[in-house]
Parts: structure tokens; C-alpha cells; sequence
């Protein structure tokens, strides 16, 4: 089992699934209305939009999404990065580090649900937690996807990502990349969806 990541989903639904779409619109609807609610005003594009509609589809297992975390987590506090490996002491404090920086309530790569929930293109500080009552996938965490963007360029050179001056990275992950080839990865998609649904003011599903 593993992440699964889409940008357009609505697009994807309509030319695949048509009783997905009706959920997944339900869905955003739901979103929509909860963020309305928070003073937050942005609904999915509809699917007259744009034609040809690039959107992005993804993901990776669950395990690489922890382990990007820890490197925010390690980056963050100016702590050298290295390699773990997924059993002992080591990434058992890496996992509580990770929990711990959850309990701060500020990162957006961190304060959102594994398998589950949005990342909506507007620009606000710290995720949200919208109330069980609205109904909205992953627990109610909302992110930014302009937030999600910005913490993901921030750990780049502690993965050995080249970014260039527009925000774009100029590498590509390989099955070569050694030490941090999950978080690459990880990384590597996560950066893509951000910038497919800025490009069209999309959200990122987690599902």
C-alpha cells in the first residue's frame, strides 16, 4: 500500500470514472464550503476550464513520506542529515522527532494526514484543522500548496536537489541517488504536484 497523489482530479475522474467524479466533486464541495467557512474563498476548477488540462498523477509509499519528514525535521533544527535505516534506536528518535514538530502545528508537510486530505493553492501561515462536522477528507488538515512548495525548496540542498532561481529543480531522481533515494523521490513528486496545481490552481489530493 502507498500514497497515491493527484492534481486535476476531476479531469482524470471525467474521462475514467464517472461515479468517482460525483464523489470527488461532493468532495470539493465539502472542501470548498469548510474553507469558506474559515474566510478562505477557493473551489476547484470546474471542468469547463482550460482544455488540455496537464494535471499530475503520483505517488510512493508511506514510508517515504516519513522519511521526507525527518529531513525537514533535521534541517530545520540545523542538525546534519544522514542516512537511517527503518529499524533501531536511530529511527525510532526520528519518528519522535517527527511526532514532536507534528505537536508545533505549523509545518504543512507534516501537519497532514498520510493517506488522505488537500493541499488548496492559497497562500495561508499555518495548516488548517477544519472540525469533523464539515466532513473533509484526512481529518480535516488543509494545507497550502504555496507553504508546502516553499518547505520542500527549503530542504532541497540537505537532499543534494539543484533548484534553480524560479523555483524549478534542474535534476531528475535516478535509481542511483544512494543515501536519500526515497526522500528524492518523495521530493521529486511532491514538487511536481505543486507546481501542476499552482499552474491551474488545482488541489493536491492525497488518497
Amino acid at each position: 500500500m502507498g500514497l497515491s497523489i493527484s492534481v486535476g482530479m476531476l479531469h482524470d475522474q471525467a474521462r475514467n470514472d464517472a461515479e468517482g467524479l460525483e464523489y470527488h466533486r461532493r468532495a470539493f464541495d465539502r472542501l470548498a464550503a469548510a474553507l469558506t467557512a474559515e474566510g478562505i474563498d477557493w473551489q476547484e476548477p470546474p471542468l469547463d476550464g482550460p482544455a488540455g488540462d496537464p494535471g499530475f498523477s503520483g505517488g510512493f509509499p508511506y514510508r517515504y513520506l516519513t522519511r521526507l519528514r525527518r529531513v525537514l525535521v533535521l534541517a530545520g533544527r540545523g542538525e546534519p542529515v544522514g542516512p537511517v535505516a527503518e529499524d533501531g534506536a536511530e529511527w525510532e528518535a526520528a519518528c519522535e522527532l517527527v511526532q514532536d514538530e507534528a505537536s508545533m502545528f505549523a509545518s504543512h508537510l507534516i501537519c497532514h494526514a498520510d493517506n488522505a486530505g488537500y493541499y488548496v493553492p492559497v497562500d495561508f501561515a499555518d495548516p488548517l484543522f477544519l472540525p469533523a462536522a464539515a466532513g473533509v477528507a484526512g481529518g480535516g488538515m488543509v494545507g497550502s500548496t504555496q507553504r508546502l512548495l516553499r518547505e520542500l525548496l527549503g530542504i532541497a540542498p540537505a537532499l543534494g536537489i539543484a533548484v534553480d532561481a524560479a523555483g524549478y529543480a534542474t535534476d531528475e531522481p535516478s535509481d542511483t541517488e544512494g543515501w536519500f533515494e526515497a526522500e528524492r523521490y518523495a521530493w521529486h513528486q511532491l514538487h511536481r504536484a505543486c507546481l501542476a496545481g499552482l499552474a491551474e490552481g488545482h488541489a493536491i489530493v492525497f488518497h
